[in-house]
């Protein structure tokens, strides 16, 4: 693996956007688009990225930890981007420029740019592909030993001839540099066209012109070098991005029902034979084991499913699931939920910022809050910790030890604790701790009133 910098061009307006969020900022699959090239440069083994962007914009937020910036103070075009970014750059090494909206280049097809590069004698390479349409696009007319003569741009009638409009090579944008000779040439880029800018391809033009040889690569997939310049395009780019996510995972051993329905986000880790049913969403920073059954109706977002966990018509967001966990249908698993090996989330359970205990089930219609519950302990239905005192706006903790078992319409009312192997009455209110092995029975007494409903 040859080493070399990359230069990440990022200080566009995006107008085309419609957006007070800057293009590059815009997300795809879980990731802000810029970030993407600049991890495939890093994948692939740069050994500096540096990001150039404008004046307003701050990017480094966005930007994978190494990553540097630089800062391009006028508008004036590709190549004051990449005039902006050289003092940055590592001295000797190969430099590929690379666009931030232009977000599925592989770390592969930069690594086989840079080799092209190094084995061709060039003073740069262009990244081309081929186009069954070709339509708009800059044609890369190539001489008779196959380097890069000119490339024709076609947008208006005219601008090239009929012979080379029938070319479907073209400029995807990306180049590769030696580090001298555009340090050389790039300053030596003017500023006289219509839009007042210099314009990076002049480089090779002026390589050309001194003898130097300009090459070419093909990129073998179109989909790498899609560039987005408004959201239509950004969905196309979503969907080529979201495809090649899912077929990773199942080529690694993830059953994905229905990908058409499923979205995955960049980044996530899924282990083998885990099954994700329809209409699910893993989002962030999601980990999922080995033999977990995630779905269908399913979100998971930032949270941690370890194996063999079922997760079913429900939503789990900064949660942890330890192996064997169940959770749904119809659960909602809020941040801070722990639920510890074979413990289960049942129907229409809520649980917030609890720890609940190995082999314990909360099995329907509960909310459990703020609370601490112990191994082998079953919470009955309608169970409720009550967390909030509305009159001081605090909130205190339950704690539930193991082996208890609360009847069903059970209210806890915190600050409570509940101790081992103890039992609370049906419709209990409970706002006093309950000893270890206690029955709490904390409801009014029954008294019928005869002949209540002939009364007038």
């Amino acid at each position: 693996m040859t080493s070399f910098s990359a230069v990440v061009m990022a200080a566009g307006q995006g107008t085309r956007m419609r957006s007070a969020l800057p293009k590059v900022l815009h997300e795809l699959c879980g990731r802000p688009m810029v970030a993407w090239p600049v991890l495939a440069a890093i994948e692939a083994g740069a050994e500096r990225v540096v990001v150039v962007g404008s004046p307003d914009v701050d990017l480094a937020p966005a930007l994978p930890e190494g990553t540097r910036t630089a800062v391009q103070p006028v508008p004036d075009g590709t190549g004051g981007a990449v005039l902006a970014a050289l003092p940055d750059v590592a001295p000797g090494l190969p430099v590929v420029v690379l666009s931030g909206d232009v977000p599925l280049v592989s770390a592969g097809a930069l690594e086989e740019l840079v080799a092209a590069h190094a084995t061709s004698g060039a003073a740069a390479t262009m990244a081309t592909t081929i186009l069954d349409d070709a339509t708009g696009y800059g044609r890369v007319v190539r001489d008779a030993v196959g380097h890069v003569e000119r490339v024709v741009e076609t947008k208006a009638d005219g601008d090239a001839t009929a012979e080379e409009l029938l070319i479907h090579e073209i400029n995807t944008g990306i180049f590769c540099f030696d580090h001298a000779a555009l340090a050389e040439a790039l300053p030596r880029v003017g500023t006289d066209n219509a839009q007042g800018e210099r314009y990076l391809p002049e480089v090779l033009t002026l390589l050309r012109d001194q003898g130097a040889i300009v090459a070419a690569h093909v990129v073998d997939d179109p989909g790498l070098v899609h560039g987005i310049n408004d959201r239509v395009a950004l969905a196309d780019v979503r969907a080529l991005a979201q495809r090649r996510i899912l077929e990773d995972h199942m080529r690694a051993g993830v059953t994905i029902v229905d990908p058409g329905s499923t979205l995955i986000d960049a980044g996530i880790v899924i282990g083998q034979d885990t099954v994700i049913e329809p209409s699910t969403y893993l989002r962030g920073a999601t980990t999922v084991g080995a033999g977990a059954h995630v779905g269908p109706n399913t979100t998971i977002i930032d949270s941690t499913l370890g194996d063999a966990t079922t997760v079913r018509h429900s939503y789990v967001q900064e949660a942890e699931l330890r192996a064997g966990a169940s959770v749904g249908p119809f659960a909602y698993l809020r941040p801070g939920t722990l639920l510890r090996e074979k413990s289960k989330a049942g129907t229409f359970v809520e649980i917030k910022n609890s720890d609940v205990g190995e082999g314990t089930k909360v099995p329907h219609l509960s909310y459990i809050g703020d609370a601490d519950v112990g191994p082998n302990t079953n919470l009955g239905a309608a169970t409720i910790t009550a967390n909030y005192n509305g009159k001081t706006k605090t909130k205190s903790r339950t704690t539930i030890g193991a082996d208890v078992r609360t009847s069903v319409d059970t209210t806890l009312v915190a600050p409570v604790s509940v101790g081992d192997g103890a039992y609370t009455a049906a419709g209990s209110v409970v706002v006093s701790d309950v000893p270890d092995r206690a029955l709490a029975v904390a409801r009014a007494r029954q008294h019928n009133i005869e002949g209540y409903a002939d009364r007038e």
